[in-house]
């Protein structure tokens, strides 16, 4: 049986892992708290580690990893930006969870631009009060608008499909576009300039951090709508709140915020927020956040727990690992799973 430490725990995490755990050979212990360097030693007798977005996968917690045994770190997610991958390398193997549901979150951020143009939480916090006015409520067709996709990966393409079915012209911007796919790309500058909406579907890279920032900002639309379903430092916050102060960003939905560590996924409605920048998004009426909830589906969960398990397993079982991360690579800075082999 493998041993499997499992932090940043949720009870809607669990039932997936339960049900797979035992036909994958796994055995899970699991625990509330995140991973950071006070924590790893609850990792001490496991052969790997199961995180999270928000666990602190850094130099540090590696090597105490390393030196406790523990051979792999199993990331039930897409993103790491949160591992440290060049530490890593040579000591401890990484796998992820490449794609658990594109339809959950290329859906949550068409229905955060829906709820948003079209005032719909607002209508619903007024019909509560039986206050039936539609002053203040006017919103904007999104047939014939242009959608601004930055990544077309799964997500990104899915994205994309929903837009085209509301009538909508999309250009798009990807490092690696993807050929013969259909898809009409642009240059970044072109994208920020041309688009209604704009909406990021790309990982978080030193090339992408804040590619929102008050210049990108500069060349926008007035009245732009931003989404963020994937990183928070993508979008430069302190920018992002300028530009809608000055107007000129009509809307922002934000499921994910770059400082979203110690406060997303927990219950702090009995506690003052002490983050000012999250507490001053929040008090603008044209921006709506949620918890980084986009992928939260019970399809998306399900995958979630078979891929994560599954890549355990081929790991110890078989040798294999076809969603690993190497931070060595001779085409790209990071691996994509384009070979099953362990890449050291």
């Amino acid at each position: 049986m493998i041993n499997a430490a499992m932090f940043d725990t949720k009870p809607y995490d669990m039932e997936g892992f339960e049900k797979y755990a035992a036909q994958n050979g796994v055995c899970v212990k699991y625990f509330e708290t995140k991973l950071n360097a006070d924590t790893v030693s609850l990792a001490d007798g496991c052969d790997a580690v199961i995180v999270f977005v928000n666990d602190n996968v850094s130099s540090d917690v590696i090597n105490a990893l390393y030196a406790s045994g523990v051979k792999l770190i199993a990331l039930r997610c897409a993103g790491f930006n949160n591992v440290d991958v060049r530490e890593a390398f040579g000591k401890i193997h990484i796998v992820r969870v490449p794609a658990y549901s594109p339809y959950a979150v290329a859906e949550h951020a068409m229905a955060m631009l829906l709820t948003s143009v079209r005032r719909i939480h607002k209508a619903y916090n007024r019909t509560k009060d039986f206050n039936f006015s539609l002053n203040g409520l006017t919103g904007f067709d999104l047939h014939g608008k242009t959608a601004g996709v930055i990544g077309t990966g799964r997500i990104g393409r899915v994205f994309i499909d929903i837009c085209r079915g509301f009538g909508m012209r999309v250009i798009a911007y990807d490092v690696f576009p993807s050929a013969d796919s259909g898809i009409e790309y642009v240059t970044l500058p072109e994208l920020f300039e041309n688009s209604d909406i704009i909406s990021l579907h790309c990982p978080l890279t030193k090339e992408t951090e804040h590619i929102i920032d008050r210049e990108s900002i500069a060349k926008m639309k007035k009245g732009v709508a931003i989404i963020n379903t994937s990183r928070g430092a993508l979008i430069d916050t302190e920018a992002l709140l300028a530009g809608i102060k000055e107007r000129k960003i009509g809307t922002a939905c934000l499921d994910v915020y770059e400082e979203e560590s110690d406060i997303f996924f927990e219950d702090n409605s009995g506690h003052i927020m002490e983050d000012e920048t999250l507490a001053r998004l929040l008090s603008m009426p044209n921006v709506l956040v949620t918890s980084h909830q986009a992928f939260l589906t019970n399809e998306a969960l399900s995958n979630i727990a078979q891929v994560t398990l599954k890549n355990i397993s081929d790991f110890f079982c078989n040798g294999e690992t076809p969603n690993e991360i190497c931070y060595q690579c001779e085409k790209k800075p990071y691996c994509r799973g384009e070979r099953s082999e362990k890449c050291f």
